[in-house]
């Protein structure tokens, strides 16, 4: 506490007006408007680019899946407003569905700018003793304002308040040189630079609340109630000026609310008690839901806001692993922390939720679980990324609808509340979601018939994913097997293609390449007898390409090839694990084997005990269907 008093105070200045303009002088940010403010906030944090897709990390640890919607929030909002372009001149209205990630975005901001405002590049100044943390270029009579630009490059927008008119005549007897700057700190807490607005009744609800109001204690003191120390500046618009001012479930507020938007978006001010129009440079950001909305723009009366506004729909994510994500986060920030959730577990609520936020492709020979695991970024056999693009365009609003991530984390608490253990599996979770189903209040009978369905999928897949670990976990030396079978297929991949004959290591003489080892591997892929030639042809350049730069190929360098190892593998392994897993009475040998297979999926694979067995158990019963 004592170390971050004394950072505290390090962080503190004040001078007079003049020292201030040396200040702009060396460091011309400090001037900053409101929008460039948050940009240049973004942009500090860092941005990377994955496969042409920009990656902006101020947003990458909080918000998952939606990178193509942050990107076009930053590039067609923050980006053009910061260089004072007239969307800066529009209200950001975020639109999407309940726990799509809309408040998130709008609180990193506000804790982004707290801590921004605390760093050198995002310090930000203000006449000391001003309760709308007015900017000290305001003091900058008007007619000097083109010569102050050709000297410090630095356009001045705004007005000076009227109750800094009246303390620069008082005070300081006109002389602006003297008037005394001080840094300030943006904390929603203290109201300083950030503002929030809930909506509550109308009847009750004060314009008050936005603008400020007369002070009456004081009317008798200062004779009129147009004196501007009559008067509290301490409305929401007041104290989020050189900031940010949030809106929460803007559409929902009564309409006198809305119409004082309309001048300090557009014009950059608002209209307070009896005085002239007071500045204000804020970034205004809102969000509301998708029927609010539509019942708002279909309301006539309403078309001088819709101008100024800008939507940015905010859809759920698509993408399976980033949805596993998204879990992972609410469960570390729950009291569940301490339960152990079974890998994949989280997977499969991830693959149901997934799916019932996406539409039916109507390309021919795609399903939707094949659309899913495109989205992801998995490889499927005869699609590539135009074909995810095309996806893409045939819904421009999906993920406008379908099960909400809270519905999910309520669901995984009550399966652990139920098994009173402090772990739950895959078929926990899916068994849960589907109790839970009844007593969602917006699901319709036609849904919940869809949404059955995407269980059933989201469990088969979960098998699938089940049998892989079991046989995966079985294979004792399982790498030195995966190395073994691929440098024998590379060998006759390179014969076949060279047109070569291939040596056999035990007799020593030539044979034609053995062409049922490599269908039986490329079988597991779905590789037909055509594609066969073009395939082996692919492996041969790769192969090549990692000779060349010297580097060695092995199991993992060909993600396709190291998925029919596998399978391969694992084919030839299914019926030592059906009889080992499914023995009532195992012998010693099998009861070894299932121990070590336990261990290894504790070690390796990251279960416990418990969900080490039950898997067993699972997969065991599985392979016996």
């Amino acid at each position: 506490m004592k170390e971050y008093r004394e950072e505290e105070e390090k962080l503190k200045w004040e001078g007079t007006f003049a020292e201030y303009l040396e200040i702009v002088k060396k460091r011309p940010e400090v001037a900053q408007t409101a929008h460039s403010r948050v940009y240049n906030m973004i942009k500090s944090a860092g941005i990377e680019e994955k496969n042409g897709q920009k990656i902006y990390k101020f947003f990458s640890n909080e918000i998952f899946g939606l990178e193509s919607t942050i990107e076009r929030l930053v590039e067609e909002y923050f980006h053009p407003a910061a260089k004072r372009l007239d969307v800066r001149k529009r209200i950001l209205l975020l639109m999407g569905p309940v726990s799509g990630g809309k408040s998130t975005i709008v609180t990193l901001l506000k804790r982004g700018l707290e801590k921004y405002t605390r760093t050198d590049e995002g310090a930000v100044y203000a006449i000391k003793g001003c309760p709308m943390h007015e900017d000290p270029l305001h003091l900058i009579p008007h007619h000097l304002r083109e010569d102050f630009y050709k000297e410090y490059g630095i356009r001045i927008e705004g007005s000076l308040s009227p109750l800094n008119q009246l303390r620069l005549e008082q005070e300081y007897g006109g002389r602006i040189e003297d008037v005394m700057v001080e840094r300030i700190f943006f904390s929603e807490d203290k109201r300083v630079g950030i503002g929030t607005f809930t909506p509550s009744d109308p009847k009750s609800q004060d314009i008050a609340d936005l603008t400020g109001s007369i002070d009456f204690s004081t009317i008798a003191e200062y004779g009129s109630e147009s004196d501007p120390r009559a008067y509290r500046f301490d409305g929401e618009l007041n104290k989020a000026n050189r900031g940010i001012m949030e809106f929460q479930e803007m559409l929902k507020l009564d309409e006198k609310f809305l119409w004082h938007l309309l001048s300090l978006s557009q014009e950059g001010n608002f209209k307070a008690g009896r005085f002239a129009l007071i500045s204000a440079d804020e970034l205004i950001v809102a969000h509301t839901n998708e029927t609010e909305y539509r019942s708002f723009i279909a309301n006539k009366k309403n078309e001088a806001l819709h101008s100024r506004i800008i939507v940015m729909p905010i859809p759920y994510n698509l993408k399976v692993s980033e949805e596993e994500r998204i879990y992972e986060k609410m469960i570390k920030e729950s009291d569940m922390a301490h339960v152990h959730i079974a890998p994949h577990a989280l997977r499969a609520a991830a693959i149901f939720s997934v799916l019932t936020r996406l539409e039916v492709p109507k390309k021919q020979g795609i399903d939707i679980v094949k659309k899913m695991r495109l989205y992801d970024g998995e490889t499927v056999e005869g699609f590539n990324s135009v074909d995810v693009e095309e996806l893409k365009k045939e819904y421009p609003n999906e993920g406008m609808k379908g099960i909400d991530p809270r519905y999910v984390i309520n669901r995984i608490s009550s399966a652990i509340i139920r098994k009173e253990v402090p772990s739950i599996n895959a078929l926990d979770v899916l068994r849960s979601l589907k109790d839970g189903l009844d007593q969602h209040p917006s699901i319709t009978p036609e849904d919940k018939e869809k949404y059955m369905n995407y269980i059933a999928i989201a469990r088969r897949e979960y098998d699938e994913i089940a049998k892989n670990e079991v046989q995966k976990a079985f294979v004792y030396s399982y790498e030195e097997s995966a190395k073994t079978l691929l440098n024998n297929y590379l060998d006759n991949v390179e014969a076949y293609c060279n047109k070569n004959k291939i040596k056999d290591p035990l007799t020593g003489e030539e044979m034609p390449p053995d062409e049922k080892l490599m269908r039986s591997i490329e079988e597991q892929i779905g590789i037909s007898e055509n594609a066969k030639k073009a395939f082996r042809e692919e492996i041969l350049i790769r192969l090549s390409a990692y000779a060349r730069k010297g580097k060695k190929f092995d199991y993992n360098s060909h993600e396709r090839l190291r998925e029919a190892i596998q399978k391969k593998l694992f084919a030839d392994l299914k019926d030592v694990v059906k009889i080992t897993t499914s023995t009532k009475t195992p012998d010693e040998a099998q009861l070894k084997k299932i121990n070590e297979v336990i261990a290894r999926l504790i070690d390796e694979y990251g279960y416990n005990s418990t969900s080490a067995n039950e898997l067993l158990r699972y997969v065991g019963s599985l392979l016996n269907r």
